[in-house]
């Protein structure tokens, strides 16, 4: 015990003594910010000040001047080609990071962040090759660090897709996966999509076999490919395999019963040509009971009406709407009245079509989750913000019918647990 109370005015005295370095290392730090303030230009400050106003003309009048005054600034010169490049001023732009890739006294990763910088120029104004060309470079380089690698990999990810330049894309998005635990990979499903583009160019060369190997390869990689399966039931269909066609077309079930919908009309299709449509209805009538979708109604509306006619197309909608009810799935509705309506009727159906119809088409749209491009087909691939996999395969007229179904589908999961408790 004495020897404990011994130490405790040296533990006092060391504490304070570092106390009073941490004190001095901040005063000293905070000297040096204020010496480098000062050096700085009024005009950097001044081209802060528009960019945090949105004043990009201002802001870029002020930074070149301060560049002028500190030509050895790195970050001024990053920060002005930026605004060059973000202002369309591509030319500009590729001025001011060449420059600094070429300059002499650059630290490893400024050099590493140029050479990206002008590849993104390149890359923006069209110069595929030249952006490669950079970027291949800038990978041999060991300098890069692991961020500006997986920048530099992203990049040339996406110029690959852009040229359609499949297996490269392949390659780079297997790099970029490559370190990371299966949870957390990113590129997976855009990997499955790229051997689907590969099986759909080979198609035309080599046929449905060897297409199916990248079919195959897809579904390997990414075993919840709904693409893969639905080509694969196409390019079946289309060399007269039906019955293989409609076993490949139904593991979708497995995989994602919403996209059911997208292989609905081929798949009655197929059954029509085995001469088996009353087995193709009752498949569509209990998947569209389990999953609800317009376009597995639209598939159904259409054969029960070519098959049944108007009454009993009428009779499958009006069932389905108590169920699931959506403006297009009443258009279908006026659509069979007016086919069965007499002459002194009709008119009035007609109208009444016309005005539901004109709304239900703009609802009837796909969306993409990641950027809201509205589209009236369905895309595996954004057009707009090129994601992969971005659009559910629901149209927007469906959603709150299927969010009340799903909620339907759990309450009675959560009561048949409590009954079986």
């Amino acid at each position: 015990m004495d020897a404990l109370l011994g130490w405790l005015p040296w533990a006092f005295v060391a504490a304070m003594g570092f106390f009073a370095l941490g004190w001095l290392g901040a005063r000293f730090d905070v000297k040096r910010l204020i010496s480098e303030s000062r050096e700085l230009p009024l005009s950097y400050f001044r081209g802060l000040n528009f960019l945090l106003r949105e004043q990009p003309d201002k802001a870029i009048e002020a930074l070149i001047e301060a560049s002028k005054q500190h030509p050895e600034a790195a970050e001024l010169q990053f920060a002005l080609g930026s605004l060059f490049r973000r202002r369309g001023e591509i030319d500009r732009a590729l001025r001011v990071h060449k420059d600094l890739s070429e300059r002499s006294g650059l630290s490893v990763e400024q050099r590493a962040d140029a050479l990206y910088e002008t590849a993104l120029d390149y890359h923006k104004s069209g110069l595929l090759d030249h952006a490669e060309k950079i970027l291949l470079g800038a990978l041999d380089d060991s300098a890069a660090n692991d961020n500006q690698r997986r920048a530099i990999l992203e990049l040339l990810l996406n110029l690959y897709q852009q040229e359609r330049n499949w297996r490269r894309a392949i390659d780079v998005a297997r790099t970029l996966d490559a370190d990371l635990p299966i949870e957390k990979r990113r590129f997976s499903s855009a990997i499955a999509n790229f051997h689907c583009e590969l099986a759909t160019e080979l198609r035309v060369a080599e046929g449905v076999a060897g297409a199916r190997r990248y079919i195959d390869r897809a579904l390997a990689g990414y075993p919840q490919c709904v693409r893969a399966n639905l080509l694969c039931g196409e390019w079946l269909a289309g060399e007269g395999e039906y019955a293989e066609a409609i076993t490949v077309w139904c593991r979708i079930e497995q995989q994602d019963p919403a996209y059911l919908g997208l292989a609905a009309e081929q798949l009655l299709a197929a059954f029509e040509a085995l001469g088996k449509m009353p087995e193709g209805v009752v498949l569509l009538t209990r998947l569209q009971r389990q999953y609800p979708s317009l376009d597995l109604l639209n598939a159904l509306f259409k054969a029960t009406l070519k098959s049944a006619g108007p009454l009993a197309a009428s009779a499958l909608v009006r069932s389905d709407l108590y169920v699931n009810p959506t403006l297009v799935g009443l258009d279908r509705l006026l659509e069979a009245q007016v086919l069965a309506a007499t002459d002194e009727t009709r008119a009035d159906l007609e109208m009444q079509r016309a005005l539901v119809h004109s709304h239900a088409s703009r609802l009837a749209v796909y969306l993409c989750k990641n950027c809201g491009f509205k589209a009236k087909q369905f895309y595996w691939h954004c057009p707009a913000c090129a994601g992969w996999d971005t659009f559910p395969p629901r149209r927007t007229a469906e959603y709150d019918t299927a969010e009340r179904h799903l909620a339907k589908l759990q309450a009675e999961h959560i009561e048949n647990k409590q009954v079986n408790a």
